[in-house]
């Protein structure tokens, strides 16, 4: 209905043309049509006449009118002259610019184009939704009132069955200011069975603006906190910021207030994501444990621009208690908000400024870190940082290579430990020449100078002061071996490090903040430094050796792969087994790769023992897709030997889904812990799937235990249907 009133300008423009094509009244099907350039429409039919008597100008068969882009077909048009009326009869179709298309047995209006109605109406936009109704009648210029409708996102079948869903109403109201479908006694059908009644329902026109109003809410059951209901509002304040309001009611604990609020400014943009409650501490079972106090959390991020080379933004992560977001099963925690992403249980807040240009980049951020697994003396002993700077400038010297300037800075202070402050420079030189023979030639060469001060040092009183100079130089080499082929192309590249580096930089007295879990792998085997950060380096002399391999197919298919390892002089005691930098050589490393574009994709990371080439470690990805199948599944092994824990550790996940049918599927995922025997999670479940639907029935059961919140089951259920959006879910524990 949206538009009627331009359409029925169509037919009153394409029918006041006809006096003039009366001329060729009377024409066989098919005759060439006459165009009244002044009013630039087109009207063909098999014939156009006048009946004076009644006033009336008449087109008949195989009517077309177009004005505009837009195009009107009909069997029969008559205009009355006289009063000014317009009706199009028989299988009226009226095809609007942007493909929207209008149905009607007949449309009949006024001479003021404001009133009038349709028999036989229907709607069908070109994304897919349809609305049919028995009569459609336009009572004003935005304001139509239909009979008897359906409306639909599924695609109507021919054979008359029912859509997978539609919504069925004795009357409903298209107000095209607001931009709202508006129903009365309206009935949600799924398969032609009615699932619920609705006194009243709306939602927006699919094809308007956002509009403020009710969002389905969500339901369920829970042993900790019951049955719940949580009703959602969606307010439009303004075309630049919105807010969700959803209350929570639950029968075994009280309501809990959940605001989701969205502003965005002309340099940037924020988000609000907050609850809030007044209750106790309640465990697995529902049973409170303390007295209430208000409680609740707030994930909280902004970004804007400066210029166009410099940004500054801010996130905030906060809770009132460590098992709030577990406890109520408050999504968001691992989202990045900021340049800087938080570790799982952890939240991070910062305050950042960001610039770039083609030669340069500088980060400055405060960071603050709640670990919701630490209490006591543990979370006192994780240090806020304030500031932590970065910066980096390029030369290109032509000839002569590049350089690479650095500052960096980090300001660490705990309530219980040692607070350190340092700032480094630095600068890298490196160039590429290829010498005969075809081999690549890479020299370089890195300085840096680290200055520390450290407060309430444990050994040495409550301050120490450390500084030293570092650096490096040597060269890469490598050798490309490339054979093209008919099929298949195949790369063979050995490569050779070798670097003379400042002997044993690395002071005892120096806390290790940005190094402790840091790892050799292939990315880094032919650094000067394969310790990564700045707290660890790594020193005297070292070689690193590799041969890397690619073979390419015509199809797209390709293998790659990579092993390596390195060498050094001196066995530096502050390097672990886990880092792969002890002793004076490093353990196998290698990368294998499978690709068959949009069918598999195969990745692996190894670890080989440097003795016995024992498997100390493994990190797996498998993902593929066929017609009917796709899954992914991840298997990792880190042997206890280079377990920074002591302990083995071994996993895998799987997760698949599986269409039965053309719509019918079956999925299934599973998280398990292979040396503690315990599966993380697990889920199973079916659902159906066609273009205008997705529905869901997945059991859930979460195997984890943290202090009083215990394993837990339960079943989801949740559907969306194109148009409308998700309705939700319910969940049973």
């Amino acid at each position: 209905m949206t538009g009627w009133r331009s359409i029925l300008a169509t037919l009153l423009m394409a029918a006041a043309s006809a006096p003039a094509l009366a001329q060729v009244s009377e024409k066989p099907s098919g005759a060439a049509s006459e165009e009244k350039s002044e009013a630039r429409v087109t009207l063909d039919a098999d014939s156009v006449y006048v009946l004076q008597d009644e006033d009336l100008v008449v087109a008949e068969g195989n009517v077309r009118a177009e004005y505009q882009g837009r195009v009107m077909t009909a069997e029969r048009l008559t205009y009355n002259r006289t009063s000014g009326s317009v009706r199009a009869q028989g299988n009226v179709v009226v095809t609007e610019p942007d493909g929207t298309q209008r149905f009607a047995e007949e449309f009949e209006t006024d001479a003021t184009l404001a009133n009038g109605y349709a028999v036989g109406f229907a709607l069908q936009t070109p994304l897919g939704e349809t609305a049919a109704a028995n009569a459609a009648q336009r009572r004003n210029e935005t304001y139509n009132v239909l009979d008897q409708v359906l409306f639909t996102a599924c695609e109507l079948c021919e054979d008359g069955s029912s859509p997978t869903w539609a919504i069925r109403a004795g009357k409903a109201v298209i107000d095209e200011e607001e931009g709202m479908f508006s129903y009365r006694n309206a009935v949600l059908e799924i398969a032609g069975v009615p699932v619920v009644y609705f006194p009243y329902f709306a939602h927006p026109d699919p094809q308007a603006d956002r509009r403020s109003g009710f969002l389905f809410p969500r339901f369920g059951m829970s042993s900790k906190y019951g049955v719940f209901l949580q009703p959602q509002y969606y307010w439009s304040i303004s075309p630049y910021q919105d807010v969700v309001i959803a209350p929570a009611f639950y029968s075994k604990i009280d309501p809990r207030l959940a605001l989701d609020y969205r502003k965005r400014f002309y340099s940037g943009d924020v988000r609000v994501d907050m609850s809030m409650t007044n209750e106790a501490r309640f465990d697995d079972d529902g049973d409170r444990l303390n007295n209430k106090a208000f409680r609740g959390h707030l994930f909280a991020d902004g970004r804007f621009r400066i210029n166009n080379k410099w940004r500054w933004g801010f996130a905030v992560e906060e809770v009132t208690d460590d098992l709030y977001i577990e406890r109520y099963d408050i999504p968001g925690q691992n989202e990045q908000r900021g340049i800087y992403r938080g570790q799982p249980n952890v939240l991070l807040s910062q305050l950042y400024t960001q610039g770039q240009s083609h030669n340069w980049y500088v980060d400055a951020s405060a960071q603050t870190f709640d670990n919701l697994g630490a209490s006591g003396d543990a979370e006192d002993a994780i240090a806020d940082v304030l500031p932590y700077i970065n910066s980096q400038y390029d030369l290109d010297l032509g000839s002569y290579g590049f350089v690479s300037l650095t500052a960096s800075s980090a300001f660490l202070q705990r309530v219980l430990g040692v607070d350190s402050r340092r700032v480094s420079t630095g600068a890298e030189w490196s160039t590429q020449r290829v010498i005969p023979g075809g081999v690549l030639v890479e020299p370089f060469a890195n300085a840096r100078f680290d200055y520390y001060d450290l407060a309430d040092f444990p050994s040495r009183g409550d301050n120490e002061r450390v500084s030293r100079g570092l650096g490096a130089a040597g060269v890469k080499m490598s050798m490309p071996f490339y054979r093209p082929g008919r099929t298949v192309d195949v790369l063979v590249e050995p490569t050779v490090m070798g670097a003379v580096a400042t002997a044993s930089p690395n002071d005892e007295n120096i806390p290790v903040e940005d190094g402790a879990f840091y790892e050799l792998n292939t990315a880094s085997l032919f650094d000067a430094s394969a310790q990564g950060g700045y707290d660890l380096y790594e020193g005297d002399q070292k070689i690193a050796a590799g041969i890397s391999t690619v073979a390419r197919w015509k199809n797209g298919v390709e293998i790659s792969s990579l092993v390596g390892r390195r060498w050094r002089s001196e066995n530096d005691e502050t390097f672990s087994e886990a880092s792969n930098l002890d002793g004076t050589v490093s353990d196998w490393i290698a990368t294998l790769g499978l690709n068959v574009p949009n069918r598999f994709s195969f990745s692996t990371k190894i670890r080989l023992d440097d003795e016995n080439l024992a498997l100390n470690g493994i990190d797996t990805s498998l993902n593929f897709q066929f017609d009917r199948a796709r899954a992914t599944a991840m298997y990792y092994m880190i042997n206890e030997e280079v377990s920074r824990s002591g302990i083995r550790q071994e996993g895998v996940m799987l997760a698949g889904e599986v269409s039965v049918t053309d719509n019918l599927f079956v999925l299934g995922s599973i998280r398990r812990e292979i040396q503690l025997n315990l599966n993380i999670a697990q889920s199973l479940g079916v659902g159906y799937q066609d273009e205008c639907s997705r529905f869901e029935l997945v059991y859930e059961r979460q195997g984890t235990l943290n202090r009083e919140l215990g394993p837990s089951e339960s079943i989801v259920f949740r559907f969306s249907l194109k148009s409308i959006g998700q309705f939700g879910s319910s969940e049973f524990d």
